[in-house]
């Protein structure tokens, strides 16, 4: 799978809330590991939910980490790693993006997680960026919380009901703020481009029945 790639690749593992994206990237970091791969794992700092210096899942996996608050601070750390991890990839800024493909660019195989979707329904730009420009992308899915199909959205609740469409994008957290949801049972408040949508529709099929 790799062999034509050998000289620098990115990895992109996606999806929603409790997928097992980082179970995923601990599992591919402890077979390069045990390969006796050179690699080093970053995560940003502000996601510190089950530790501050480790990479961690939901389920209880970790791996050791160097949190840190920007995309520039991996040069410090980098010296003659093969394999550069980095979780949660979409908290950082934008400069991420050219680094990873920087270190691609360089040789280096870059293997980053991290939510394709916000809690709306809408693509993290720097997760777009980075499936698109990757040469492998593992999209996984979770399972609904409500019915049991696939899910691929990142359902937010607030006082146990959907969250609103202008709430803040960015809230950590994991079962208290979020289930897993599929298409047909995610639902957020006040979503008015679909409202629009749907009124097109709705505009549209009543002309035709005229």
């Amino acid at each position: 799978m790799y062999k034509k790639y050998a000289d620098g690749l990115i990895e992109v593992i996606c999806g929603c809330m409790f997928a097992g994206k980082t179970e995923e990237l601990i599992r591919r970091i402890k077979t390069f590991e045990y390969a006796n791969k050179k690699i080093i794992v970053f995560k940003p700092k502000i996601d510190n939910r089950y530790s501050k210096d480790e990479v961690a899942s939901h389920a209880g996996s970790k791996v050791k980490s160097h949190p840190i608050s920007k995309a520039e601070e991996i040069f410090k750390y980098l010296k003659d790693e093969e394999i550069i991890a980095i979780d949660e990839v979409r908290f950082f800024d934008e400069q991420i993006i050219d680094i990873c493909e920087y270190l691609a660019n360089n040789g280096k195989r870059v293997m980053v997680a991290g939510l394709d979707m916000d809690f709306r329904g809408v693509p993290f730009e720097i997760m777009a960026q980075l499936i698109t420009k990757a040469e492998f992308v593992t999209k996984l899915t979770a399972v609904c919380t409500v019915c049991g199909l696939p899910a691929t959205r990142s359902q937010r609740l607030v006082d146990d009901k959907p969250a609103k469409y202008d709430d803040p994008i960015v809230l950590i957290g994991a079962k208290e703020s979020y289930e897993a949801r599929c298409r047909h049972h995610h639902k957020v408040l006040g979503n008015s481009k679909m409202d629009v949508i749907e009124k097109l529709s709705l505009s549209i099929k009543k002309n035709e029945n005229k």
